[in-house]
């Protein structure tokens, strides 16, 4: 299988709220989720938009007692009341927008308060409540989710997956060179400027629930932080790495899977960086026929009609 896929994962407030100092460019993913679909359409690329479950509702208690939670103040944060009060905890308007774009976007979900699976905490029970809480709001605001994407590319509980018809997920990058290393942001910031390397293709498959895995190659913010900020002075090597990762698709065999997410696109030069990597996208497309799909798109070519699981799923859907 030869293919580019991009994936984004539209998390707004819910994606860093575990974190001990979330980014302050949470603040203005509303309006670089906008202009990633603006972008996408400009240029015809049709991506996975994996969103975090409770952004599917337009109001909500902010308690959710009926909810198996990791920790007692799970959803502590959470602001309840409804969409135009608390922008950056519900959708608002956004999913129908993935809909209603020109590019033929594919809606995917991901847990319903963005509960890491691997995670000590995060036991099967809560799995399961994440999960079905997932496709009931997103049944409820008219949309039907099959592909799985899990925070952070944690993977754990496929089998509750599978039990609720998800038919695809995103797995983690292949392990790199510079991966643990003691001081991993230094090395990873050696791979794209000096050692150029390109980044993995994937190749997808089918697991033993059935459900089919498209691994991350890259992600487009791969050098943030301080190391991303110096590096910038040197050009864009992420960009650059991006560019090599398509080009590699579309000579040998596998896919170059790039993700991303809204709250990464915080100043112009990010989105000039994805103009970039789409421009060369497209005009990589253009002269070899290099296909742009959806992971729905892939996982329907490999999809076995008999899945080693039981897809009956636990408690109501």
């Amino acid at each position: 299988m030869t293919a580019v896929v991009l994936s984004v994962d539209a998390e707004l407030a819910w994606g860093d709220r575990d974190r001990p100092d979330p980014p302050r460019h949470v603040e203005s993913a509303r309006d670089s989720w906008s202009r990633l679909l603006a972008t996408f359409d400009e240029f015809d690329v049709p991506v996975t938009w994996a969103v975090v479950g409770h952004l599917f509702l337009s109001e909500c208690d902010g308690e959710h007692d009926d909810h198996a939670t990791p920790t007692d103040d799970w959803f502590e944060d959470d602001p309840g009341g409804r969409a135009a009060r608390s922008p950056l905890w519900f959708g608002g308007g956004l999913v129908g927008s993935i809909a209603d774009a020109d590019a033929g976007h594919e809606i995917a979900g991901q847990p319903f308060s963005h509960a890491a699976f691997d995670d000590g905490r995060t036991t099967r029970e809560v799995a399961v409540v994440e999960t079905r809480a997932t496709l009931e709001a997103a049944a409820d605001a008219g949309f039907d989710v099959e592909t799985f994407v899990l925070p952070r590319n944690e993977v754990a509980h496929r089998d509750v997956l599978a039990a609720y018809g998800f038919t695809c997920y995103r797995g983690a990058r292949p392990a790199l060179w510079f991966d643990g290393a003691r001081l991993e942001s230094l090395a990873k910031t050696v791979d794209l400027t000096v050692s150029r390397t390109s980044p993995p293709l994937v190749e997808p498959a089918v697991d033993d629930h059935g459900l089919v895995t498209v691994p991350a190659s890259m992600r487009l913010a791969d050098l943030d932080g301080p190391a991303g900020t110096l590096v910038q002075t040197l050009g864009d090597p992420v960009a650059r790495a991006a560019k090599r990762g398509i080009d590699r698709a579309a000579e040998e065999d596998g896919v170059f899977h790039l993700c991303l997410r809204p709250s990464d696109f915080s100043e112009e030069r990010d989105f000039e960086r994805l103009r970039t990597v789409l421009e060369h996208l497209d005009a990589v497309r253009e002269e070899t026929g290099l296909p742009v799909r959806t992971m729905g798109e892939v996982a329907a070519d490999l999809q076995v009609a008999d899945p080693a699981t039981s897809r009956t799923p636990i408690g109501p859907r």
